[in-house]
């Protein structure tokens, strides 16, 4: 994206490595990591089943923390802070997309989508504000007061968005957000999802296996072997 070059990144990844032990074995997932992820910036990162995207996701919200090498968020190496530090920032600036979107099923629409924001200390009437807010710009203030079984796959994916966005992160992360949804539902919610981002200028990385989902984004990384590659060209789609 033209000028976003010049202003300090939103999330860098130095010499990332991740292991997982398997049956007595090390397994290494990502090897010797660079990732920069400015500000604004829609980033889809492709791979196939089992490459490490998921495992890359949570690193970068820190709920997993990496063998070697750093992540920095907003210039603060995020591996240097304790574990209540990691979730305040993930309470207060990340929002978090699913493919099996996680509501709470004992919740209304309108209570998950309330649920980062009173986590967060806002007051009772600057919390309703907002969930009416964002449930009308996805469409859903018809349906403020249904659980989630009362909800189509797509109404929950939206609910999902919502409640990702109502709290204003700087960061999404998105994991196969469309992957539990029908092609049409799966566009109409990936437009949505693109729209929102961009008019808040919120970063998102979007994680997938798919390059038509990849092609919202502004820019398409590999992720391969362990390490991240410009472009989906030498994979077989």
């Amino acid at each position: 994206m033209a000028g976003l070059a010049t202003e300090k990144p939103l999330v860098v990844a130095e010499g990332v490595r991740k292991c997982y032990r398997e049956a007595n074995q090390q397994h290494e997932v990502l090897t010797a990591l660079d990732l920069r992820l400015n500000r604004g910036e829609r980033l889809a990162l492709l791979g196939r089943s089992g490459s490490g995207k998921s495992t890359l996701l949570n690193l970068l919200a820190g709920i997993d923390q990496a063998d070697s090498g750093r992540i920095l968020f907003d210039g603060r190496d995020i591996g240097t802070l304790g574990e209540p530090a990691r979730t305040l920032l993930r309470r207060r600036r990340i929002g978090f997309i699913y493919q099996f979107f996680n509501l709470l099923p004992t919740l209304t629409a309108a209570e998950n989508v309330a649920l980062p924001l009173e986590l967060n200390g806002l007051a009772a009437g600057a919390v309703a504000e907002r969930v009416e807010g964002i449930l009308h710009q996805v469409g859903l203030s018809d349906r403020r007061h249904a659980f989630p079984d009362q909800l189509s796959g797509g109404e929950q994916q939206r609910v999902a968005i919502a409640r990702a966005l109502v709290h204003e992160p700087d960061l999404v992360l998105a994991d196969e957000p469309t992957g539990n949804l029908d092609a049409e539902t799966g566009a109409q919610v990936l437009g949505l999802l693109q729209g929102l981002c961009h008019n808040r200028r919120q970063s998102l990385v979007l994680v997938t296996h798919s390059l038509q989902v990849a092609r919202i984004a502004d820019r398409l990384l590999t992720l391969d072997n362990g390490t991240l590659r410009a472009g989906p060209e030498h994979l077989a789609w």
